[in-house]
C-alpha cells in the first residue's frame, strides 16, 4: 500500500508547523527555495519542519546528513523525499 503525499499537504505542514499565519498554501510555489531568498526559512525552521515531518510521516531524518539540504530545498524536493522514504518503509 503506497501512501501518496502531495504538494499541498507538505505546504500545509510547513504553514502549520512553523506558524506562518500570513501565508496561504497558494502563496508557496512548489519550485521556490524554502530557505534564503525564497520563502525565507532559517535553520531553526528546518529543525522544526524536520520534527513535523518525522511526527506526521514517521520518517527517520539523519542529523548532519548533507542530503538533507537537497531534500529541504523546495516543496517538490520534500514531496519526493517523503514519497521515497515512505516507499522504502513499506517495503
Amino acid at each position: 500500500m503506497t501512501t501518496s503525499v502531495n504538494e499541498n499537504e507538505i505546504k500545509q505542514l510547513i504553514i502549520e508547523s512553523l506558524f506562518l499565519e500570513d501565508i496561504e498554501v497558494d502563496d508557496i510555489k512548489s519550485d521556490e527555495a524554502l530557505f534564503g531568498d525564497g520563502l525565507g526559512l532559517d535553520s531553526i525552521d528546518a529543525l522544526e519542519l524536520g520534527i513535523a515531518l518525522q511526527k506526521k510521516y514517521g520518517l527517520k531524518i539523519s542529523e548532519g546528513n548533507e542530503e538533507n539540504r537537497k531534500h529541504f530545498a523546495t516543496v517538490q524536493s520534500l514531496v519526493e523525499f517523503v514519497q521515497q522514504a515512505k516507499t522504502s518503509q513499506e517495503n
